[in-house]
C-alpha cells in the first residue's frame, strides 16, 4: 500500500466474538485493511453499517433476530453499491443464490485461510465475485434444479415441524390434495424418497434452517 492509500475500511458482522475476533485479527494483519466495526447480530450489522459506511461488509447468515440474509438484503436495498461477502458454514445452492440475489458480492465458508479471506475482500473491492470452491462444486452440481416455490416451501416447513397433510391443509386453508400435490412437486424436485427425505435434502441445500 502506498503512502497516501487508504485501507479498505471492513465491518464484520458475526453472533460469536471468538469467530469475530479471529476474523478481525486476520484483517488487521493486512496492511492495507482496518477493521472499523464489528456486531452481534444482524440489526446491529445494519445499524454499524448506516453509522460507519465501511467499504467491505463481512456478514455470517446464521445470527439471532434479523439474521444474515435479511441484513443484506437490507443493506442491498439501502446502498446498491454496498459491497458484501458472507462468511459462514453453510454452503447449501439455494442459501447461495439467496445471498447472491440479495447482494452479496461473494461468499465464503469458515474454512476459508486468512490468505482466501484477504484475497476476497481486495477482488470485491476490484467488483469482482468470488465464490468459494466448495461451494461453487455444490452450486454446479444442482445447476439444473429446479427451485422450490413458496407455496412447496410453506407445505415442506410444516412438514419440518411434524404437522399431517391434514393439519397443513387446514393451516394454509388448502385442500388436503393441494397440500400432496405440493409434496410432490417438492420431491420431485429435490429427487426424494420421502416426505423426511425431503425435508432433509432442502435443510441440506439451505432452502430453511430450521
Amino acid at each position: 500500500m502506498t503512502a497516501d492509500a487508504r485501507p479498505i475500511r471492513v465491518l464484520i458482522a458475526d453472533d460469536h466474538p471468538i469467530m469475530r475476533d479471529g476474523i478481525a485479527a486476520a484483517i488487521e494483519s493486512a496492511p492495507d485493511m482496518s477493521v472499523v466495526g464489528q456486531a452481534a447480530d444482524g440489526a446491529e450489522a445494519v445499524v454499524r453499517y448506516r453509522e460507519l459506511h465501511p467499504d467491505v461488509a463481512l456478514v455470517d447468515l446464521q445470527m439471532p433476530g434479523v439474521d444474515g440474509l435479511q441484513a443484506i438484503s437490507m443493506l442491498g436495498s439501502e446502498f446498491p453499491d454496498a459491497r458484501i461477502i458472507v462468511i459462514t458454514s453453510y454452503p447449501g445452492d439455494a442459501r447461495v443464490k439467496r445471498a447472491l440475489a440479495f447482494g452479496a458480492n461473494a461468499y465464503l465458508l469458515k474454512t476459508a485461510t486468512r490468505d482466501e479471506i484477504l484475497a476476497a475482500i481486495r477482488s470485491v473491492m476490484d467488483g469482482r465475485r468470488v465464490v468459494a470452491t466448495e461451494v461453487a462444486g455444490e452450486m454446479a452440481s444442482h445447476a439444473w434444479s429446479e427451485m422450490l416455490s413458496d407455496r412447496e416451501l410453506s407445505v415442506l416447513r410444516l412438514v419440518a415441524t411434524g404437522h399431517t397433510n391434514k393439519r397443513i391443509a387446514d393451516i394454509l386453508c388448502v385442500s388436503e390434495d393441494a397440500v400432496k400435490a405440493r409434496l410432490k412437486n417438492v420431491m420431485t424436485k429435490l429427487g426424494a424418497h420421502d416426505r423426511t427425505h425431503a425435508v432433509t435434502l432442502a435443510r441440506h441445500r439451505g432452502f430453511f434452517d430450521d
